[in-house]
């Protein structure tokens, strides 16, 4: 199983502490960037031993992505922008200055509510020409759609995919994991419970019985 708890809010360090020590990793991000500030944001990367996923809702030119990530880097280790602004100018220089300092790259090939399907899905064409070209270490792709997730698996076999949509979106955990997605992206499920802690590690557990219930 593989488990990212993505917290967009601001939680306690113990607790985030707590939240690493049951699931592989954090994702976060903008908001919660604005609410508890970057020295909050370094504190609570530093404080989770698994990955560390920074997803600041790029979508800029390079030089503009590059300094909104300066702050963040050798301490969160993955970076999520959008494919839609393109390689040259925009995510290539973005991807060398990640990987400069031993970080990766994570481009949004769709995304999990359903305006998705209006412009990430109708051109799918485009997106999947700029993820060739820059060769991202990895992909975020919809647990609420995972014909998508099944399909990028197929295309890149090697790729990491992270799938967000599991919980308030309406995705059950283990379903991404199923369609051939690497990990699994929770939110709200677990930073809103009175007990994240002990939430994520009941995802872990739905995780791994569905899972055991897999087609192959």
């Amino acid at each position: 199983m593989a488990l990212i708890v993505a917290v967009d809010k601001p939680l306690s360090i113990t607790t985030i502490q707590g939240i690493c020590r049951e699931a592989d990793g954090i994702k976060t991000g903008l908001p919660t960037l604005v609410e508890a500030g970057t020295r909050w944001m370094l504190d609570a990367a530093k404080a989770c031993k698994g990955i560390r996923v920074l997803d600041l809702k790029l979508a800029d030119i390079g030089p503009v992505m590059v300094r909104t990530v300066e702050p963040f880097l050798g301490v969160y280790d993955t970076f999520i922008a959008h494919s839609f602004v393109g390689s040259k100018g925009a995510l290539e220089d973005l991807k060398n200055e990640v990987e400069r300092v031993g970080g990766r790259l994570v481009l949004v090939a769709s995304m999990s509510h359903p305006g998705a399907t209006e412009v990430y899905d109708e051109s799918a064409r485009h997106i999947l020409s700029v993820i060739d070209k820059v060769d991202p270490w990895g992909l975020v792709a919809p647990a609420t759609r995972p014909q998508i997730i099944e399909m990028l698996r197929r295309r890149y076999p090697r790729k990491a995919i992270l799938s967000p949509g599991i919980g308030a979106q309406g995705a059950k955990p283990g379903e991404a994991l199923c369609a051939g997605a690497s990990y699994e992206i929770v939110g709200r499920r677990i930073t809103g419970s009175p007990d994240p802690v002990g939430e994520a590690r009941r995802v872990r557990v739905e995780q791994y019985e569905k899972l055991s219930n897999c087609k192959p």
